[in-house]
């Protein structure tokens, strides 16, 4: 090289070394929003398990990332408000759980791409207009693969305890389960032989009052759906469940580890890792609409041996041994 050369390569370099330094401290801090149902505390591991899971992906919260955090509290009259600050921050994708954390964000944007992550059929609710292709601004995952999910855990009750006949269902008016899941859940009692015996509750002041009435008409077991107001309430519905002595099936795992004898359900956590996949996605250039809406892979059995045993229960030995983890 002669000194030509050298001086003219040695004039780009220093004039491009500020100029790269620049355009680093210049480069985009993404905003994302994220709206669920449940209280911080009760929904924390799902958030961190995104938030682990972003990270991984490259995408650091304070560097080049901002994660604004709202939770309702499970007051779902605060969903469009919360929903209108995450708006109103210009976040540039905002994740929302159940079906009305996700309706109450589209109803304030239709371009802010959305990932919803526990959506209960999504289609009829018309938060997308097909799982294959959902068009519009949102996508991500439902939180199960449909309402045979109700069939199954029934099912598994049954296994575990053959000789009941009789099973009380606990359920909220306020959620979708009540207007698409029941006809599943009296068609699966019907398959298994089953009597059913349905409690409505309205809040959380209702659960007494609705499991004294269910066990006044002396059932065989107890079935608990999953419900972001059972959710939030766990650890006290399960102790009040406890007080009748009766076998009882629930939702997520985080039921049985508050004490509840068995769950099965969708594996939450994996919801939230795979919900933070459709944020790099979006970030990175992806339109909402023509991201396929994905469908839970991942459930588990979860047995609280700890609880069985204080209530004198005695599991069948072949679910025993299918469950993917034992409380003791």
């Amino acid at each position: 090289m002669n000194r030509r050369d050298f001086l003219a390569t040695l004039s780009v370099s220093v004039l491009a070394a500020p100029l790269a330094a620049e355009a680093q401290q210049l480069a985009k801090v993404y905003r994302i929003g994220y709206l669920t149902v449940p209280s911080r505390a009760t929904a924390g591991g799902v958030a961190d398990t995104f938030e682990r899971t972003l990270r991984d992906l490259g995408w650091i919260a304070g560097q080049n990332v901002t994660i604004d955090y709202r939770f309702a509290d499970s007051d779902v009259s605060r969903l469009p408000e919360l929903a209108a600050e995450l708006v109103r921050l210009r976040a540039d994708v905002i994740v929302s759980g159940a079906n009305a954390a996700v309706a109450a964000v589209k109803k304030e944007t239709s371009t802010t791409p959305i990932v919803m992550f526990l959506a209960i059929d999504p289609v009829a609710s018309g938060l997308v207009a097909s799982l294959a292709r959902p068009g519009g601004n949102v996508t991500g995952l439902t939180a199960t693969v449909g309402p045979e999910i109700y069939g199954k855990q029934l099912q598994l009750l049954k296994s575990a305890f053959p000789r009941i006949s009789r099973v009380a269902v606990l359920v909220t008016r306020s959620t979708p389960l009540y207007a698409r899941a029941l006809p599943e859940i009296e068609t699966a009692t019907r398959a298994l032989g089953l009597q059913q015996q349905l409690a409505m509750v309205r809040d959380p002041g209702d659960f007494e009052s609705a499991l004294a009435t269910l066990t006044a008409a002396r059932p065989d077991a107890i079935f608990v759906p999953n419900d972001s107001m059972f959710y939030q309430h766990r650890t006290r519905l399960a102790e009040l469940v406890a007080k009748t002595r009766l076998p009882s099936m629930w939702g997520a795992r985080e039921f049985a580890e508050a004490g509840g004898l068995m769950s099965y359900y969708t594996d939450l956590d994996d919801l939230g890792r795979r919900a933070a996949i459709f944020v790099d996605r979006l970030l990175k250039g992806a339109r909402p609409g023509d991201l396929p809406v994905e469908q839970p892979t991942k459930f588990e059995l979860v047995i609280n041996a700890e609880t069985a045993k204080a209530l004198a229960l005695t599991i069948a030995p072949s679910v025993l041994l299918s469950a993917d983890r034992v409380i003791q």
